[in-house]
């Protein structure tokens, strides 16, 4: 066993020495592992916690879908038959889902479920695959948020690269105050107003999802999938663009403030060269290390958003499963979703080495 152990430290210390961005990223991924088991142990401790019983729910619905009757009716004797009955059928239900254990319980057994016979499980109230659940809704919130992180980033430099050239003119103070404001006003009812203003004109959608399968009419489905996201497009782009281009505006200024710049300058270099090919190189690393942050928010914000607009995506799949209590669609969701997340950090980390040649993984 030291053997091994001896052995296995070795070659950490070999590729951390030879490797060191191999090294990094096999860190962060054990990292990511250990995160994302802590998460799961304590959202199956909330779910313990959380008021209600999905399993008497589930066994009044069948009742009153039966004709509110046990096997008997009539009198009281009656309803203590039918108290009885339902209790049973209850505790039948526990035990064949497994709630009958304690929550740790539960959660190992999910993950041997997960990682040994490779299953999510089945939801608890539809009775349907886990993985078919996510695979049907997963899609489609990476879409919208792939396509919202493309646009406020492009959106985003231009704006605050041509504003810091402005700096001090009443532009800029215009600019700065109008992303203040995006900034600072709330998102929800950023989301709301779209809505009611889709409401009221009758120029977009109210829902941002086309009311027939991509499989009917694949050219038709394009176009009316653009024309139905565009307003949470809008929402998730203004959302986001005040804090963005204002990061992107005074890390261009800092950049520009630098002595480097002043000795381009002075060689007469020309200042668009200046601009794009110095200032602008330096300012995507702190936008890459935030651009990770962006991306969860983005994922978090899309909750809402799915919500409003009658979005099919992951983020209505765990709010309708937190609301039916079904946890295994909610673990699986949640799970998922945060790997994309830390995945989008690796991610990030790895570009900045790859963009920036000063930032090396090494302990040298």
């Amino acid at each position: 066993m030291k053997n091994l152990y001896r052995s296995l430290m070795s070659l950490v210390y070999k590729t951390r020495g030879k490797h060191p961005l191999l090294y990094f990223i096999t860190g962060r991924f054990a990292s990511m592992i250990v995160i994302l088991f802590i998460l799961g142990f304590a959202v199956f401790g909330l779910m313990e916690l959380a008021p209600g019983d999905i399993v008497e729910k589930h066994v009044q619905a069948q009742l009153l879908n039966e004709g509110g009757q046990g096997p008997a009716g009539g009198g009281s004797n009656a309803v203590s038959r039918d108290l009885e009955y339902s209790e049973e059928r209850m505790a039948a239900m526990r035990a064949e889902l497994g709630l009958d254990r304690p929550f740790y319980v539960q959660y190992m057994h999910w993950l041997k479920q997960v990682f040994v016979d490779r299953d999510l499980g089945t939801s608890m109230i539809s009775r349907a695959p886990i993985l078919y659940l996510i695979k049907t809704r997963i899609f489609n919130s990476i879409l919208l948020n792939l396509i919202s992180l493309f646009m406020l980033t492009f959106i985003s430099f231009a704006l605050g690269i041509y504003f810091s050239s402005k700096v001090g003119t009443r532009t800029d103070l215009a600019a700065t105050f109008v992303a203040l404001f995006l900034h600072s006003f709330p998102g929800l009812l950023l989301l709301i107003l779209l809505q009611l203003f889709a409401a009221v004109t009758g120029l977009f959608p109210v829902t941002a999802y086309p009311g027939f399968p991509f499989s009917e009419d694949p050219g038709r489905f394009v176009f009316s999938y653009m024309h139905h996201i565009t307003l949470p497009l809008i929402g998730a782009f203004l959302g986001g663009i005040g804090g963005t281009m204002r990061m992107i505006r005074a890390t261009m200024l800092d950049q520009l403030g630098q002595p480097y710049i002043t000795a381009l300058r002075a060689r007469g270099i020309a200042e668009k060269r200046v601009y794009f090919a110095h200032a602008f190189r330096n300012t995507l690393n702190p936008y890459i290390t935030s651009s990770a942050n962006l991306l969860a928010s983005l994922f978090s914000g899309s909750l809402i958003l799915e919500i409003i607009f009658s979005y099919p995506g992951i983020g209505r799949l765990m709010y309708e499963a937190v609301l039916q209590e079904d946890i295994y669609l909610v673990l699986a969701n949640l799970m998922f979703t945060s790997f994309l997340v830390l995945l989008g950090m690796v991610l990030a980390d790895i570009l900045l080495a790859l963009v920036d040649p000063r930032i090396r993984y090494s302990s040298k």
